[in-house]
């Protein structure tokens, strides 16, 4: 009897919440209806030449991912020279943006080639819901590679210690916990949201923001909890960052200015990546609906340019890795050989 009555209290507590964001406390009992089965993409631009350049350009850019995102995650796989925290947490990072590319570029390059560019209703919900936890697990990640580049830098005696197999292994459950409560969060209350009139989105991949604004009802509470929870998490992780390399930088440059030049040669590949990650996002959560559709093209970067550039960033730059891919790279051709 108990439980039953904390249950019902459960329920009705959810729905209030919900109808709370959602401005519309007195109709309780129209909040999951819907008229709406599935959404049309407006995508970048409606012309043919253009569609066809974006067209070449990801199929482009999906395939370079693809290879460039797996060498890595396999050198570091295979190669002993590479099983260390930092490289660890790399793999982990290029594995991420696999994913990311994999969750939009595809049913983009689908909707080029077939002219039809919908997504079911379903489909759209568990776009934004994977969106979001690929989004706040990296942002995590990004983090906690920021911690192993401090560690590594400001006290390399103990780094061995400090990042252990089992202090990897709780900063990358961490990052998948956070990101999967950060999914739970942006979708719980808006999965029920009605929608019974417009279903164009004007974008290529469905987002959070443009997905609410085409509700039935008044979302002006829903929008700010989207902005609050996605836009200040991004700028604060951003920040948070920014202001822990400059304190990485301010230690090394007391202890031997000499040695600044190394630690933000070090550095700068992580700054690259960490700007061309929150940059997009800052934008589309900090200023969700501009009057000109810059988020869209900003997306690109999130889902293509990004991916793309983080395995020749970290790779370029870095000696052991490149080695490390030279190394694949002959194995796989000597497999060939004698196959």
């Amino acid at each position: 009897m108990k439980s039953t009555s904390i249950s019902s209290f459960g329920t009705f507590f959810y729905n209030y919440f919900y109808l709370f964001l959602s401005g519309n406390t007195k109709s309780m009992h129209k909040a999951n209806y819907s008229s709406v089965s599935e959404f049309v993409f407006l995508g970048l631009s409606p012309s043919r030449p253009v569609q066809d350049f974006l067209l070449a350009f990801s199929t482009v850019c999906y395939g370079t991912i693809v290879l460039g995102n797996l060498l890595v995650v396999f050198a570091v796989i295979f190669d002993p020279h590479l099983h260390s925290p930092m490289y660890f947490l790399l793999a982990n990072l290029s594995f991420i943006d696999l994913c990311f590319s994999t969750l939009t570029v595809p049913k983009t390059l689908s909707d080029l080639c077939s002219g039809r560019k919908t997504i079911s209703f379903q489909g759209c919900v568990f776009q934004i819901f994977v969106l979001h936890i690929l989004g706040g697990s990296e942002m995590v990640l990004l983090t906690a590679m920021a911690l192993d580049r401090y560690v590594a830098i400001c006290k390399p005696l103990h780094y061995l210690t400090i990042m252990s197999p089992r202090m990897c292994l709780l900063l990358l459950c961490g990052a998948w916990a956070i990101g999967l409560i950060h999914a739970v969060v942006q979708v719980a209350f808006v999965v029920h949201l009605p929608f019974c009139g417009p279903n164009e989105i004007d974008s290529f991949y469905c987002d959070l923001p443009r997905f609410i604004k085409l509700a039935c009802i008044d979302t002006y509470r829903m929008e700010f909890m989207v902005t609050a929870n996605s836009g200040f998490i991004s700028m604060g992780a951003f920040f948070l960052l920014i202001v822990s390399y400059v304190f990485i930088l301010v230690t090394v440059w007391k202890r031997s200015s000499g040695s600044l030049c190394k630690a933000l040669s070090t550095l700068s590949a992580h700054i690259s990546v960490v700007i061309l990650f929150f940059g997009p996002c800052i934008f589309v959560y900090m200023w969700p609906f501009p009057t000109v559709p810059v988020d869209k093209f900003l997306a690109i970067l999130d889902f293509m340019i990004t991916p793309l550039l983080n395995p020749a960033i970290y790779t370029l730059r870095n000696k052991d890795m490149k080695m490390a891919v030279r190394r694949l790279s002959s194995q796989l051709l000597s497999w060939q050989k004698i196959s």
